[in-house]
């Protein structure tokens, strides 16, 4: 990363702007929304191939960082929400996009089942990321 975070350095504009941008290994809380409310029903399990990219991302940036390449001028957490119709969608969804970086445990997931079947008809289940946003000047 640090190799990329240097070619990325050689190419932009002198004064030129970096924005890193990205989601962070948090044990994301899975949630019932319905109307102006949501409740936690439970928490992803981080894997650890996501918890060493999320470690290799931010080591890079201090490594860009402390070799002068860029300044930190702002940063900022964020939230981020996936959401789905059902919980099924949501399970789905995980398997497909998300295996290998987030579990979903079966006791999240029945949790997320009781709690959508006796929710509003409006109900969704979501996923609340985690994000973080830095920008970086080109020195």
């Amino acid at each position: 990363m640090v190799h990329a975070l240097g070619e990325i350095r050689r190419v932009l504009v002198p004064d030129g702007v970096l924005i890193d941008l990205r989601p962070l290994e948090a044990r994301w809380p899975v949630e019932i929304a319905s109307g102006a409310s949501s409740v936690e029903v439970g928490r992803l399990t981080d894997l650890p191939i996501a918890i060493a990219d999320d470690e290799a991302a931010t080591r890079a940036m201090q490594e860009a960082e402390s070799r002068g390449w860029f300044v930190r001028e702002r940063e900022e957490f964020f939230s981020y929400v996936y959401s789905w119709d059902t919980p099924s969608e949501m399970k789905e969804f995980m398997e497909d996009e998300w295996e290998g970086f987030e579990k979903l445990e079966d006791s999240v997931y029945q949790s997320a089942q009781s709690a959508w079947a006796v929710a509003n008809a409006d109900a969704r289940v979501q996923v609340r990321v985690k994000m973080l946003i830095t920008r970086w000047k080109k020195k």
